[in-house]
């Protein structure tokens, strides 16, 4: 048992009376007791979800709070997030960021196969990989050793064409005005990282290194290879470099890649993952767009930009 304040942020298309029944009844049900409740977001004043925030004290296990608060979430098709609240104390500073499937609406090594005629192959190398029969490295070097030949213009096309997350724009937009440092630790390829860099205004990025030689991709791979270890400590390594506390980081990512650096973080966040990524993880969102992490934060619509 645990003695202390957490805040519920409830994140959804559009929140009902019965919506907060059900959640209201889950606060009683673990005797927490309403320091106090603001809505953040609300689709009546022209925002394009529904958010409200509820501070809480009480006795209870915040992991089984969190358990129920996640199949309550599940249950209705809505986001209820618990974190401890440490608001009064703790400023965030550094948000790191996945990139395939969290800040672009792709897996780019499936597009690069696709385009090469090895789509199939690499599917295959991936599922033995979420099967555990290969560990990411591993399956890492094998998915590029089928990208040898493929011609330098294609990356270009796709990153011309990368499809962007839901609310990563506005989400940007705010974190760069409110000061926070930003980063992509990404198991993808700088080639891609840096396009979004350019486009979103990331302050850096970490990925992996396409070997392009006469204006070919080889299907060597550059080390170190960034994997799940390797963006935990990289986001580590950045924080004591700015001189920020890892209760000062956010991560956000959406695959079991991503679980080693959503645990270091201060807030982790599973967005849109994978039901064993979202059950592991301290706090998940799937209803919303990447920028309901702004609300996660306690910002208020009239605080940010749309």
């Amino acid at each position: 048992m645990a003695n202390g304040d957490l805040i519920l942020t409830v994140l959804a298309p559009r929140l009902t009376a019965d919506i907060q029944a059900q959640i209201d009844a889950l606060i009683v049900q673990f005797g927490l007791q309403q320091k106090s409740t603001q809505r953040l977001a609300d689709i009546q004043q022209g925002e394009s979800i529904d958010c409200v925030e509820q501070r809480l004290v009480g006795e209870v296990d915040v992991e089984a709070v969190r358990n129920a608060a996640l199949v309550l979430s599940e249950t209705l098709g809505v986001d209820i997030v618990i974190q401890a609240d440490t608001r009064d104390h703790v400023q965030p500073r550094l948000v790191c960021f996945d990139m395939d499937s969290t800040l672009i609406k792709a897996e780019v090594i499936d597009e690069l196969a696709r385009r090469h005629g090895v789509g199939e192959e690499v599917a295959e190398v991936t599922e033995r990989a979420m099967r555990g029969e290969l560990d990411f490295k591993a399956s890492f070097r094998e998915r590029m050793s089928k990208l040898g030949g493929l011609d330098e213009s294609v990356l270009a096309e796709i990153a011309a064409e990368l499809p962007l997350m839901d609310g990563v724009e506005r989400l940007m937009v705010n974190l760069k005005r409110l000061g926070y440092r930003t980063a992509i630790l990404s198991g993808g390829f700088t080639y891609f990282a840096l396009h979004l860099q350019e486009k979103l205004g990331f302050d850096e990025i970490h990925a992996n290194e396409l070997i392009i030689e006469e204006g070919k991709v080889t299907g060597a791979v550059s080390e170190p290879i960034v994997d799940a270890e390797r963006k935990a400590a990289l986001l580590e390594s950045i924080a004591l470099r700015e001189g920020f506390s890892l209760g000062q980081t956010i991560a956000v990512g959406d695959g079991a890649n991503d679980l080693k650096m959503l645990a270091k973080a201060g807030m982790g966040v599973a967005f849109r993952a994978k039901p064993l990524v979202r059950a592991q993880a301290r706090q998940a969102i799937s209803s919303v767009g990447l920028d309901g992490v702004l609300y996660l934060l306690g910002y208020h619509q009239q605080d940010l930009t749309p």
